[in-house]
């Protein structure tokens, strides 16, 4: 039987607030995640997935809270990532709500961290996350968001990674992140070619047609988007001044109803849309 393909929001937060990048940079808010969430939720998501964007780069993890206040109004799994540094961040975030947590920087400093903790809490709640930049025809690991170089090469730590008892990679492509021009096909495509856990493919969706081609061409279990959700949710009219904790709040007092991520219309862009045409194309999607 063919697999069900899942259709996953990615929430990047910092302090308080929603944020987006490109290449998991220049950071802006765009508002507050639960309202979001909510509305993923509501509109058909079958996960989501939480990182706080700086956790690493400073020294924090400060998800719970948030965690705790979304897991109160949405019933569907979530993951959350940033900042994991021990099984007592892993066991608070689990306690909290979240049914899996990501370890990246971590992982890379101490790789038992992923072994003990799918030794306590189970394979099926420890996610990989991997962020891969192409680095003169060979595709390198990086951690804190992009920042740090880590000196391994993605494949040959992706396979390490599960033999430690990763239940799940979250594959993000730095390159392609937030520019809305499509998936790395081919580092889907290695990744998912070489591990026996599920793939969620994420970085550089700007329409429906990138999923399905990370899912035919990169033969992902799951795809995991930001912008083609996130601009095409705002509104156009904020106040300001409850953002005001975090980030650059400058585009939220554009006329954000007039924005278009990609300058054209796209369509579809809601998740159960997005999912109908999926299922038209021959792609299992959960309705």
């Amino acid at each position: 039987m063919a697999k069900y393909i899942r259709i996953i929001p990615r929430l990047d937060i910092k302090g308080p607030n929603l944020v987006k990048g490109i290449h998991l940079e220049g950071l802006r808010v765009l508002g507050k995640p639960w309202d979001f969430a909510l509305k993923y939720y509501k509109g058909g998501a079958d996960e989501l997935i939480y990182i706080d964007a700086v956790a690493s780069l400073y020294g924090r993890n400060n998800l719970a809270e948030i965690v705790e206040k979304t897991s109160q109004n949405i019933f569907i799994p979530f993951t959350v990532g940033g900042g994991v540094r021990s099984l007592d961040d892993i066991g608070r975030l689990l306690r909290a709500g979240a049914d899996k947590v990501a370890i990246n920087t971590a992982a890379v400093h101490n790789p038992d961290l992923i072994y003990e903790s799918a030794k306590v809490f189970g394979s099926q709640c420890i996610v990989a996350s991997i962020q891969a930049k192409l680095i003169n025809n060979r595709y390198e690991a990086f951690t804190d968001n992009g920042r740090e170089l880590t000196g391994k090469e993605v494949t040959e730590w992706a396979r390490q990674v599960v033999d430690l008892g990763a239940g799940e990679i979250l594959l993000t492509s730095i390159d392609n992140e937030g520019t809305g021009l499509g998936y790395d096909i081919e580092l889907i495509r290695q990744i998912a070619g070489l591990v026996s856990v599920p793939v969620v493919a994420c970085g550089g969706c700007g329409r429906y047609e990138h999923m399905l081609d990370a899912i035919v061409k990169g033969n992902a279990d799951a795809v995991c988007a930001a912008s083609i959700f996130h601009y095409h949710s705002l509104g156009s009219k904020v106040d300001t001044n409850q953002f005001k904790d975090e980030g650059n709040i400058d585009f939220l007092k554009l006329n954000r109803g007039e924005f278009n991520f990609m300058k054209e219309k796209i369509s579809p862009t809601g998740i159960k849309d997005i999912k109908n045409s999926l299922i038209k194309a021959g792609v299992k999607c959960r309705v």
